[in-house]
């Protein structure tokens, strides 16, 4: 699994990886971490608010930060 975090690289990036990493070790699979913080690639995504969550070059969140449980959820439909 791929997974980028797409943004500036402020709080609510960091708190977005923070979750999206302990979903993974929940969930116990092997993931990939990238931060994009390359205005021009987080756009080519179609995201305009950031934290963004990219797992396989799909879109799953963008301009918010969910739950552990829900970042969970969204990984195993992934």
């Amino acid at each position: 699994m791929k997974i980028k975090i797409l943004g500036p690289g402020c709080a609510n990036c960091a708190r977005l990886e923070q979750r999206t990493q302990e979903a993974i070790s929940e969930l116990g699979v092997e993931a990939d971490f990238e931060k994009v913080t390359d205005p021009a690639e987080i756009a080519s995504y179609g995201i305009m608010r950031t934290p963004g969550l990219v797992v396989d070059d799909r879109v799953l969140v963008s301009g918010r930060v969910p739950s552990t449980r829900e970042i969970g959820e969204l990984l195993q439909k992934a």
